[in-house]
């Protein structure tokens, strides 16, 4: 079992990792919002890389066949919400001392990483190819083990969101208000560009 979890944590610590449209949130929301916004963003993504872990391990077909079905709707869906927070991002004036996002604010960042990573359905492939390939897709292989990787995947995951936000916090209090404008129009420009792709390969 130990094995499995190793080995769930390097996958969701491998996905998580490479930056894109939440990675660039994380870092935005923890320089203007502090460390707890950055991690509970990182979070709302690993929750997600769960959930379609469950799906590829425990062979949810009509769960997986829904979304796939739906994946040009969940991308549109998914590319207007990048594209909205992008603008925001774009328009958002960086307060001269930051005191920490509330508990709203705190629940926001987490459910709005979630709903950007679930309508990513294309995830789902990544995770049905790996489990597959390790023998625990569907019914055939032990759910024992698949519950643990599953685990490992969210741990590995949340582990390097917190290593992200821990990392870009230490960094926090250098940025000065007019360096804050600029990190929030360039997050704004990143994340837009992710939207407006995620738009355009919905359209095909």
């Amino acid at each position: 079992m130990l094995f499995h979890l190793v080995r769930g944590l390097v996958l969701g610590f491998s996905i998580a990792a490479p930056v894109g449209p939440i990675g660039v949130l994380c870092i935005r929301r923890t320089l203007n919002d502090g460390r707890r916004a950055g991690l509970l963003t990182g979070l709302g993504a690993a929750t997600a890389d769960a959930l379609y872990g469950c799906v590829a391990a425990f062979g949810l077909t009509l769960v997986s066949s829904f979304l796939l079905d739906k994946q040009a709707w969940l991308r549109l869906i998914g590319g207007a919400f990048l594209c909205y927070l992008g603008v925001r991002t774009w328009l958002a004036r960086p307060a001269e001392r930051s005191v920490g996002a509330s508990a709203r604010g705190l629940a926001g960042s987490y459910l709005s990483a979630l709903a950007l990573t679930i309508t990513n359905p294309m995830t789902i492939l990544s995770f049905a190819a790996v489990f597959a390939g390790l023998g625990l897709a569907g019914t055939g292989g032990s759910y024992g083990q698949a519950v643990v990787m599953v685990l490992g995947v969210f741990l590995g995951s949340a582990a390097w969101w917190l290593l992200l936000s821990s990392a870009v916090s230490i960094l926090r209090a250098r940025f000065t208000p007019r360096w804050m404008l600029w990190v929030n129009r360039l997050s704004g420009l990143v994340v837009l560009a992710f939207g407006i792709s995620a738009l355009l390969r919905s359209a095909t």
